[in-house]
């Protein structure tokens, strides 16, 4: 153990092992029963135990290890007292009797993301939940992701987490031939994940948190199935966006957008990185969701050094992914790429077809909306477009920002008189 330490840092350090590790503690912990959520409910005790523990013994050397061995203590006592009723205490501790912490801490959270993704369930309820029970991200900010009803979210969530338990399924990788058809909903549970961390919902402390461990899980996914494009594509997608992490906020802290960024600041080991695993997915020959969009990174990427932005290849680009996914952020991506190439109309239109009641609270379409409508002199529009964004807006530096653009709107109409 180390020397006490003051409340607040045992509060983050807590905080920053849950963050870490939650997915590898759940799975380690509902590895044998198959039942998620009372492994949620241990882990959920043993955090709550080290934030009366270490706060008065020190933080221990080993978190991980601590909170496992808490949680395992909480799932024995829980499986004796039911068990006790049966006669049945020499099968509670043979199926409780498990590895020590130092050999069960292997990383297990793939084989917990390809049981979460299983045919048996919901293919909409598959991604959220690998980014619940592998990230420990909560059901409410889960379905803002998601654009769904918070309470809809949760039960979803309880009902798949119920049929994981109920039908015993396997926990483990699933052989080459059975992987395919679950990645998918890996490879969207992981860029959703990389989302959240990117959108500025990161601890201030630990800001690497969300979008590190997307980074690190498609690495891992990547040596796992070599011969899979995606994974690839994803990766290089998350190194573009990353290398520009440092260019996002100026000295003061003030958002930069992209195309002011100096792109000095941005990483070029990430950004050459990307650019040998674009290169290696496209041999493949089988061109997809996560490559299309690492493509559009890519055609950002060459803005300094071409001086200019290639719009006809970013017309290409989300043409190929809308056809692919046609998910929104591909049409609203596609009709703001619309827009600067000089059909803002054309662009309002397209995001005009988009489902209205799913719009209402989704920040980005307001942004794309307000530009559009600056673009095309609608300036009405494009003020309401732009204070709408600013109050769905959660991150401080990206409200200011917007504001900014709302005022220089303003000015532009105003000097046209």
């Amino acid at each position: 153990m180390t020397a006490p330490v003051e409340t607040a840092s045992s509060y983050r350090a807590a905080e920053q092992a849950a963050r870490a590790s939650y997915g590898k503690l759940v799975a380690i912990l509902a590895a044998r029963n198959r039942d998620i959520a009372a492994a949620e409910d241990a882990l959920s005790d043993a955090l709550l135990a080290a934030l009366r523990v270490w706060p008065k013994t020190g933080v221990p050397g080993n978190p991980d290890a601590w909170l496992l061995t808490a949680a395992r203590n909480r799932q024995r006592n829980d499986h004796r007292a039911v068990q006790v009723r049966r006669f049945a205490e020499p099968e509670v501790a043979r199926r409780l009797e498990l590895p020590e912490p130092d050999e069960a801490l292997v990383d297990s959270r793939l084989a917990l993301m390809f049981v979460a993704a299983h045919p048996a369930i919901d293919p909409a309820t598959r991604a959220p939940l690998i980014l619940q029970t592998v990230l420990g991200i909560s059901a409410a900010r889960i379905a803002r992701a998601f654009l769904v009803d918070a309470q809809a979210m949760s039960q979803r969530l309880v009902r798949a987490k119920s049929r994981i338990r109920d039908a015993g399924l396997r926990f483990g990788v699933p052989e080459p031939e059975d992987r395919s058809e679950r990645l998918e909903a890996v490879l969207d549970a992981i860029y959703a994940a990389f989302g959240q961390g990117w959108d500025s919902l990161d601890a201030p402390e630990n800001p690497d948190g969300l979008t590190g461990e997307a980074i690190w899980l498609a690495r891992l996914l990547v040596a796992t199935m070599p011969d899979e494009p995606e994974p690839k594509g994803l990766l290089a997608l998350m190194l573009y966006c990353d290398a520009r992490r440092l260019a996002r906020r100026d000295a003061e802290g003030r958002f930069v957008p992209l195309d002011r960024q100096d792109a000095r600041l941005w990483n070029r080991d990430h950004i050459i990185e990307a650019e040998n695993l674009l290169t290696a997915a496209s041999q493949s020959g089988r061109f997809g969701r996560y490559q299309c969009e690492a493509a559009i990174q890519s055609v950002h990427v060459q803005r300094p050094v071409t001086g200019r932005l290639n719009l006809t290849a970013l017309r290409t680009l989300y043409d190929l992914l809308v056809s692919r996914s046609d998910s929104l952020g591909a049409r609203i991506g596609r009709a703001v790429v619309i827009a600067e190439a000089g059909a803002p109309l054309e662009a309002l239109a397209e995001l005009d077809a988009l489902p209205a009641d799913r719009m209402q609270d989704h920040q980005p379409w307001w942004v794309a909306r307000g530009r559009i409508a600056a673009l095309a002199g609608r300036r009405e529009e494009a003020s309401t477009a732009l204070r709408t964004a600013v109050s769905l807006t959660e991150d401080e530096a990206v409200r200011h920002y917007l504001l900014a653009v709302l005022d220089d709107a303003n000015n532009v109409f105003d000097e046209r008189g």
